[in-house]
Parts: C-alpha cells; sequence; structure tokens
C-alpha cells in the first residue's frame, strides 16, 4: 500500500459535468489538497496531483482512505464532487482517473507489475500522458497502437522508429514507469476539453457544432486565466477505439475563439473523415503563455473588433450567471 501515494484529483461543476469549465472550483481543490499534503501540483483549471506519501503515517490511513477524504471534504466544503486516480506515480494516476463516461469516484492502480501491466495493455498509446500526437502516429504507422503492444515492442524497432531517446522513454511509460515527480506549484503547459457523442457520430456538421463548443470553452478558459496558446491539437476517437491526432502552431498566440475555431475546423477536415464513425473529439491547447508576453497584430477590421467585443461582454455574463450563460450560436450543447 505505500507505494500508492499519488493522487490525481479532478473537480466536477456538477452531478454530470465532464468539462470543468467552473474555474471557481479550482481554489477549493487546492485547499482541500493542502491541507492534506504541502506537495500539492497544480493543473488549471479543474485537476491538480499530491503526493501523499507523508500524509499516510500522519493520517493513519492509506492512499485510497486518504482519497476518500479529499472526496467527501470537497463535497462537505464546496459542494462538488471529484474523480480521484490513486497510483505509484503521476501517470498511473492520471489513467485511473479517466473514468468511463468522465463521472466521479476513486480508483486505483495497485503497485505491482502485472497488475500494472494488465491496467495498461489495451489503452492508446496516446492515452499515456507524454507520448504527444507526432509520436503516437509513428507508432501507429507500425501498427503499434497500445501500451500492450508498446510494452512488448523491440527496442530496436522502437529505436529505429523513434529514436533511441524517445524509444526508452515512451517504452517505459507504456510499461507504467514515470519518473516525473510531483511538483508544487509548476502551472499547466497545456488545456484540454473532450466532447464525447452518445453513439457513433457520422455528420460532419455536428462534429464541427462540437468543436466549436470545445474552442469555445478552450477560449474562455485561456481569457479567464489569463493566457494564450500557441498551438492547438486535435484529437478524434473512433468507434474502433484507433485515434487520429493533428497538430498545429498558430500564427500568433491567441485566446479568441473564433481563432480556436477556425484552426479546429482546418484540422478536422484535413482529416477526411466523410464516413468516419466517430466516439470522440478533443481538443487541446498547448505552449500556453501569459497573455502580457503574447503580441496580437491589429486588424483593420471593424468586424473583427465587434467579435471581440461581444466576446468579452459573453464572457462577463458567464462569470457572473454561469458557464452556460452566453456563447457563440451554434455550440453542441445549446441545442
Amino acid at each position: 500500500m505505500t507505494g500508492r501515494h499519488v493522487l490525481y484529483v479532478r473537480y466536477l461543476t456538477g452531478p454530470r459535468a465532464t468539462d470543468g469549465a467552473d474555474r471557481s472550483a479550482h481554489p477549493g481543490l487546492l485547499g482541500v489538497l493542502h491541507g492534506i499534503t504541502p506537495v500539492v501540483q497544480p493543473l488549471p483549471p479543474d485537476a491538480a496531483l499530491a503526493d501523499v506519501r507523508g500524509a499516510l503515517r500522519y493520517f493513519g490511513l492509506d492512499a485510497v482512505r486518504l482519497a476518500r477524504l479529499v472526496r467527501v471534504r470537497g463535497l462537505a466544503l464546496h459542494g462538488t464532487d471529484c474523480a480521484i486516480g490513486v497510483g505509484p506515480n503521476p501517470l498511473l494516476a492520471r489513467l485511473a482517473a479517466a473514468r468511463p463516461g468522465g463521472g466521479p469516484g476513486i480508483a486505483a492502480v495497485p503497485d505491482d507489475p502485472d497488475a500494472i501491466a494488465a491496467f495498461l495493455a489495451d489503452r492508446p498509446a496516446a492515452d499515456l500522458h507524454g507520448v504527444g500526437p507526432a509520436t503516437a502516429r509513428a507508432l501507429a504507422a507500425y501498427g503499434i497502437g497500445t501500451a500492450g503492444l508498446l510494452a512488448a515492442a523491440p527496442a530496436l524497432t522502437l529505436q529505429r522508429i523513434l529514436g533511441a531517446s524517445t524509444a526508452r522513454r515512451v517504452q517505459d511509460l507504456a510499461r507504467g514507469i514515470d519518473p516525473t515527480s510531483v511538483v508544487p506549484g509548476t502551472p499547466a503547459r497545456s488545456t484540454a476539453a473532450e466532447h464525447r457523442f452518445g453513439h457513433d457520430e457520422l455528420d460532419p456538421a455536428v462534429r464541427r457544432r462540437a468543436l466549436l463548443t470545445l474552442a469555445d470553452r478552450l477560449g474562455f478558459r485561456l481569457r479567464d486565466t489569463g493566457q494564450t496558446t500557441r498551438a492547438l491539437t486535435l484529437t478524434v476517437r473512433y468507434a474502433d477505439r484507433t485515434v487520429s491526432t493533428r497538430r498545429r502552431t498558430l500564427t500568433e498566440p491567441t485566446a479568441h475563439t473564433p481563432a480556436l475555431a477556425g484552426t479546429a475546423y482546418a484540422l478536422h477536415d484535413a482529416l477526411g473523415l466523410q464516413r468516419a464513425r466517430v466516439r470522440a473529439v478533443a481538443l487541446r491547447a498547448e505552449d500556453l503563455t501569459d497573455v502580457s508576453h503574447s503580441a496580437r497584430q491589429l486588424s483593420l477590421d471593424p468586424a473583427d473588433e465587434r467579435r471581440r467585443r461581444a466576446e468579452a461582454a459573453a464572457d462577463r455574463a458567464r462569470r457572473r450567471f454561469g458557464a452556460r450563460a452566453a456563447g457563440p450560436a451554434g455550440q453542441l450543447d445549446a441545442a
């Protein structure tokens, strides 16, 4: 039991919420975790990692029971539930928290090599935190689409595909080996949002509406935290459990919803998914930077300035009345 000492905690905004759009819950989450351990790494807007190794003896509880304490305190003090993963390292804790449907609850990965191998076997390689889109595409091109296949692949084969250092790193991840530690106060360098369809979605128009919803969610999140993004990654999950990813560097750092949505549309269209059966789409804003360090090219288009003023007004309404108070027309959630 002492080997399971990392918690990945993600607060939910309500009984059915999965997007973490309510930023107000995050300070409360951090307060609850700091009441248990000083080793807390914030992952805005709605999650955190906590190393509870030093708290096990103090509280006289194992890591799973500490996770229950976190969940109870979150509900009692802030009225919000959470999804918690417990594992020997940050990688496994993150994966344990990724419950089907994104609902609340606690899941633990035993600190046992056989149990870890079974837990990871069928996971897409792209789900391993630290395996980027380009690496996942290179592996998929050789038929290595899951963590189990990646862990069992010959080292020399992986070195030819990825290079020696990357091959060693990603194969360690596929075997549940994560050398990273929980670093207090380290800010997140990316943020993501995902939409899971209720059925296999074949309609490109519906998928584009989902992308608009995600782009607006990310844009509001970035503007609310005073950040911009330099790159956007689209992940598409299909009915057969395969995954496609595409990444694009933006012409300038931005948190403007139309710019993010336009890039998301371009990434989606480049995949040519006319007959694809899509289960989920996700957008990740990467290379985040403080808005004060970002330069925006001035536009002479009055329509662009009107859109930005409308966006600012919608943001004020959301902060006052909630995440669904305002947004662009055509969002999937508005249907």
